[in-house]
């Protein structure tokens, strides 16, 4: 793989992570910092946040719902449902999921948490960058892909300038690519791409920091996350979920902006057993 990149990577296997992907953290960090009289929580995801966030209500016994796409990948739904998450369905696009939620929030008691546009989730997410950092010494950079934005704000604040970081997006779901451009959040596009969890629109708090830090974000097309996720499988024995891929892809794409020793975080593996195994 340091071959086919031409730099020395390091990889942060969040797939290997409680619940399959680095949203364990942030959950866990919000969770653990509610008032002790709340006993519901409410969020919207489209299956690695929901799963996480029910993982950690658990921890302290209070009930969590999330709002999911009706075409969230079904794998993604029993990993919720497994964790012990109510699911409440919505429409594809950004603004069914705000809609919904709303409506629940005004029939129920349960106190949202939003899945990246929170100091509380970015904080947490933050944490696997510090890890990456604690465990490999003079890197030039850290490539994390990027969709709401916790896991890259989270790894710009604790990066501390100390350590440039790239963010990769999927060619069709290049938000956060458009609002570095134009300096403004832009609006999301279709939510087409194969990398499912790195659909949202990037939140503002998230956007904010990205655009202190004037941070680069490399374009991945779908054919080549789907060649990552291959590559990474057959290679390193890793599985990994395309929106995990995006990463890799991003820097087989764009030679041109990887450094020599690269942290690399692997953000999530929830994907199904393949179909031949069933």
């Amino acid at each position: 793989m340091n071959k086919l990149v031409g730099a020395d990577l390091f990889f942060k296997c969040e797939n290997f992570q409680k619940t399959g992907a680095f949203k364990a953290r942030g959950a866990v960090n919000t969770v653990l910092q509610l008032s002790s009289n709340i006993e519901s929580v409410v969020t919207h995801s489209s299956g690695n946040h929901g799963a996480a966030l029910a993982w950690a209500t658990g921890l302290r016994e209070m009930k969590s719902y999330v709002v999911v796409p009706t075409d969230a990948s079904s794998f993604k739904r029993r990993n919720m449902e497994r964790y012990g998450a109510t699911l409440i369905d919505c429409g594809q696009e950004l603004e069914s999921r705000v809609s919904v939620l709303q409506d629940f929030l005004a029939k129920h008691d349960a106190t949202f948490i939003h899945p990246y546009d929170d100091a509380r989730i970015i904080a947490g997410q933050g944490s696997a960058t510090i890890e990456l950092l604690e465990s490999e010494c003079n890197l030039d950079q850290i490539w994390v892909p990027v969709g709401g934005g916790g896991l890259a704000s989270g790894a710009i604040l604790a990066a501390n300038g100390n350590v440039e970081v790239v963010c990769a997006e999927p060619e069709l779901a290049r938000d956060a690519y458009l609002s570095m451009q134009a300096g403004c959040r832009q609006p999301p596009l279709p939510p087409v791409t194969i990398a499912d969890g790195l659909r949202s629109s990037l939140g503002e708090l998230n956007f904010s920091i990205l655009r202190a830090a004037k941070t680069t974000v490399a374009l991945a097309t779908e054919v080549s996350i789907k060649r990552a996720v291959r590559l990474v499988f057959e290679m390193m024995k890793v599985v990994i979920e395309p929106s995990a891929a995006v990463v890799v892809a991003a820097m087989l794409e764009n030679p041109s902006l990887v450094a020599n020793r690269v942290g690399t975080i692997l953000s999530g593996g929830n994907v199904p057993c393949p179909q031949q195994f069933d």
